[in-house]
């Protein structure tokens, strides 16, 4: 494991100045330890705020294990997504201590790397992973949801050149994910589902899209749920 030094300058873009998402630096440990990762290995990274996490994250991890033959799933707690209201979103210490409870399994690590890195952005993210770590199998896995709107991700074309991702229909999207903006425009890149377990050691751009799992839930409907409830 390899021990990350806070102050290091970051290789992201700096936050712009209009107060996209929180607009603020989250306060971070100086120091972060790296989930263990070796040459070779094959790791999947999930991402997103983890407001709150729930079993479905779990299960997507697990299904992504199975079907892509992954050796670890990252979740990547992200301090705020750029495309969502964070205003209200709670302290990124207390997402990740609540998704380690949900995670419970040895192959699922839980970290704040973009907190410490300081990168806003899931391309920066992923373009500092594959430049320090060449040798490891990289792969991003979304929800059939992020699908439809991954066009609108900064700089998502670089997304899909730098790593293979994998797409989970987790039941309520249906076929409508398959005709999103990038779904068409990367449509000679997809690999059928029989050939999965190859997607992890293929060169980007390269992606896949899982059926099987049926989990709907998702973190914004337990939100509103919560909010129901407290009212």
């Amino acid at each position: 494991m390899i021990l990350l030094d806070a102050q290091a300058p970051p290789l992201a873009r700096p936050p712009p100045s209009t107060g996209e998402g929180n607009g603020a630096i989250v306060a971070t440990p100086p120091r972060l330890v790296l989930p263990p990762h070796a040459p070779g290995l094959r790791i999947g990274l999930l991402g997103g705020t983890f407001d709150p996490p729930h079993a479905a994250h779990r299960a997507v991890s697990l299904f992504a294990m199975n079907r892509l033959g992954l050796d670890r799933v990252w979740w990547l707690v992200t301090p705020g997504n750029p495309l969502k209201d964070v205003g209200r979103l709670p302290p990124l210490t207390d997402r990740i201590a609540a998704a380690r409870s949900v995670a419970r399994h040895p192959r699922i690590n839980v970290t704040g790397l973009e907190s410490v890195i300081r990168t806003r952005y899931t391309v920066d993210t992923i373009a500092w992973l594959t430049r320090r770590f060449p040798l490891v199998h990289f792969v991003w896995i979304m929800g059939a949801d992020n699908l439809r709107q991954f066009h609108r991700w900064e700089d998502w074309r670089g997304i899909a050149a730098l790593v293979p991702f994998a797409v989970i229909d987790r039941g309520g999207v249906g076929p409508s994910a398959l005709a999103a903006t990038a779904a068409l425009a990367l449509a000679r890149n997809r690999i059928p589902e029989t050939m999965a377990r190859r997607l992890a050691r293929r060169a980007p751009p390269a992606w896949t899209y899982l059926h099987g799992l049926k989990s709907p839930l998702s973190s914004t409907a337990l939100r509103a749920r919560a909010e129901t409830d407290r009212g």
